[in-house]
């Protein structure tokens, strides 16, 4: 188990040190004191952001969304808030807009196994040759 302090903590969340103490205080946050001292499991932490814990690759994804395409990065480009992720999936290419910092948190970088998760009430269907 890897233990943070607070500022170890907040750098994780993305958040303002007094704010993850506040979190922890309240009980938002799963955090022990010792002392005067808030310490966190990072497991935990990143498991409240979605994130598979460094120590365990290729750890299982639990998600609700069903339309899921796995790729591999093909190109990514990162510019001021946002970043533009090519997924090469078979013979065709996706694009996705997310922040920078998701694309950071994630350690995105091209090569990489990714999925593209598609979550939508509406599916369009197009057919080339018929047009009515």
């Amino acid at each position: 188990m890897q233990t943070l302090n607070v500022q170890q903590a907040s750098a994780l969340l993305h958040l303002n040190p007094k704010r993850v103490q506040g979190m922890a205080r309240a009980g938002k946050l799963p955090a022990i004191r010792v002392g005067r001292k808030w310490l966190f499991d990072r497991e935990r932490l990143e498991g409240l952001l979605g994130h598979s814990a460094p120590s365990r690759p290729g750890a299982a994804i639990a998600i609700s969304a069903r339309n899921r395409l796995r790729g591999r990065i093909s190109q990514l480009r990162v510019e001021g808030l946002m970043a533009e992720v090519t997924l090469q999936v078979g013979d065709q290419e996706l694009v996705s807009l997310i922040t920078r910092a998701s694309a950071e948190r994630m350690g995105l970088a091209e090569g990489d196994s990714a999925y593209a998760v598609i979550k939508s009430t509406e599916v369009m269907i197009g057919k080339e040759g018929r047009a009515e």
